[in-house]
């Protein structure tokens, strides 16, 4: 069984190719029983259904057809989709090693055609053979449904928990590279729970120059750059030159696959979205335990930003490998190595106490019945999904998961307020606290306060850690102050949403 049509000639079905990939991974009945959530009668007559079509006598020699057959089974492993607001996100889960993990692709994926060029597919299988392996297409590319506009990063980093949750993945590897480290970062530190471990290659913090950050590239660059991605779309040369050792077979497939997983307009829309992109204020929040890896001459993202991310996120690993090559799968068994000898020596991790999170800090100038307050707050923070927090001697009243979501409810206070004809200010920030129930504690709560108390009366003002992480979300911002709080080492600009 060399091709992958050959389960498909034998009349092998979609279940039964994962009981063939979970028999090669020498598991159990009983245990493929638990991954599939399914009976182990049932596991059992999928079994006699393999020996029977595939003409093999036993259970070994099922095994060793899988091994023989390579990325032939993962490649057939059903395609699946969860919903969330409405859109179809697709997933495919392969492997059967121990720990789960979550791959979050770069710029585009498509998970069929992922499997169709050679190196990718020996990548995807590899990762398999030492995790449970689970992918998906982001929402607007590959197999996924289209929304209206590309989403922020906030919203697909709720694609990962969609996914994991459709997966039955309580906790797990997060592994990220190029484009999708800055989602990874930011999910393992909102949801550090879910986290097991984190793999960061070829990435960044940001994307454009800053001062502090002299790697990234300035805007007329990025700008260029998006305007040629959109006119040669799926652009062999640009494979090229992030992969100078890209043969012409990998760079047709590169081609090939971009134009599949996505369209000009938006693949320019992704270019530019990501350009605003920046997690430099959450890398200190990240709990779970970190490997970062960089090429030493990777053009597309410089090795400084791999030892950016290492130096800022607390107690992660940095490897220098060698080479060029952006993408990965030039020399894939190179990143490989030190992933897996990372993934096994993994253990269960510590319950966590402390995230990353949004919080929402209110004024009020005129003498409003508390009544009142507490009404229309517990009415719009119901509505974006926030949570109630109890905050002695301050005016912190909720919590998000998501800096977005806060921005849209705080914009709906103000706007209810004003219709009754009173005038509130609200303030935001996102930092690390910790949390007991629905008390939370830290450092940002009482920067979340100081933004509210600064805020003009009918303005929702925010902090430059939040509006950074809000890139794509649609909102505009005007600069109307400066915070040096005494807990932070730095000053933070205040902005208004408009």
């Amino acid at each position: 069984m060399t091709e992958p049509s050959a389960l498909t000639e034998a009349g092998v079905s979609d279940r039964e190719a994962e009981v063939l990939s979970l028999i090669g991974a020498h598991l159990s009945n009983a245990q493929i029983a638990n991954r599939l959530v399914i009976s182990v009668r049932t596991v059992e007559s999928h079994v006699s259904s393999l020996l029977r079509k595939l003409q093999v006598a036993s259970r070994q020699e099922l095994a060793q057809l899988v091994v023989s057959s390579d990325v032939v089974i993962d490649r057939a492993a059903p395609v699946r989709y969860t919903q969330r607001d409405g859109l179809n996100i697709a997933y495919q889960v392969t492997g059967g090693g121990g720990a789960d993990l979550v791959l979050v692709a770069g710029f585009v994926s498509h998970l069929t055609l992922d499997w169709t060029e050679r190196r990718h597919a020996h990548f995807l299988h590899r990762l398999g053979t030492f995790s449970r392996l689970i992918r998906f297409d982001k929402r607007g590319t590959g197999m996924s449904d289209r929304p209206g506009s590309l989403p922020d990063l906030e919203t697909r980093m709720g694609d990962v928990a969609a996914v994991m949750d459709a997966a039955r993945s309580e906790s797990a590897v997060l592994f990220g590279y190029s484009e999708g480290g800055p989602m990874s970062i930011l999910y393992a530190a909102t949801h550090p729970e879910r986290v097991q471990g984190l793999v960061i290659y070829s990435s960044y913090a940001r994307r454009l120059w800053a001062p502090d950050y002299p790697w990234g590239f300035r805007p007329e660059e990025r700008a260029r750059y998006a305007a040629q991605l959109e006119q040669d779309w799926a652009w062999e040369a640009d494979m090229r030159h992030m992969c100078p050792n890209a043969d012409e077979e990998l760079a047709q497939w590169w081609g090939q696959r971009c134009r599949a997983a996505t369209s000009p307009g938006a693949a320019r829309a992704l270019i530019e979205m990501n350009s605003l992109v920046d997690v430099r204020d959450t890398l200190g929040a990240v709990q779970a335990p970190t490997l970062v890896l960089h090429r030493r001459h990777d053009v597309d993202s410089h090795v400084e930003e791999g030892r950016y991310l290492a130096d800022h996120i607390p107690g992660a690993r940095f490897v220098e490998l060698d080479g060029a090559d952006h993408f990965v799968a030039v020399d894939p068994d190179q990143i490989l190595d030190p992933v897996e000898e990372f993934v096994r020596a993994l253990e269960s991790p510590a319950p966590s106490e402390s995230s990353l999170t949004t919080l929402l800090a209110l004024r009020v100038e005129e003498s409003i019945d508390p009544a009142w307050v507490r009404g229309i707050v517990r009415t719009a923070v119901e509505r974006y999904h926030g949570v109630p927090a109890v905050v002695e001697h301050t005016s912190v009243l909720a919590t998000f998961d998501g800096p977005a979501r806060a921005v849209r409810c705080a914009l709906e206070i103000v706007e209810l307020a004003r219709e009754a004809g009173l005038h509130v200010s609200v303030g935001l920030h996102t930092a690390e606290v910790t949390r007991r129930g629905a008390a939370v504690a830290g450092a940002g709560v009482g920067v979340t306060q100081d933004v509210a108390s600064r805020a003009v009366r009918g303005e929702v003002w925010v902090t430059s850690t939040l509006r950074d992480l809000t890139a794509g979300s649609g909102f505009t911002y005007q600069s109307r102050d400066q915070l040096g709080p005494p807990s932070l080492d730095r000053t933070i600009e205040l902005d208004a949403v408009t």
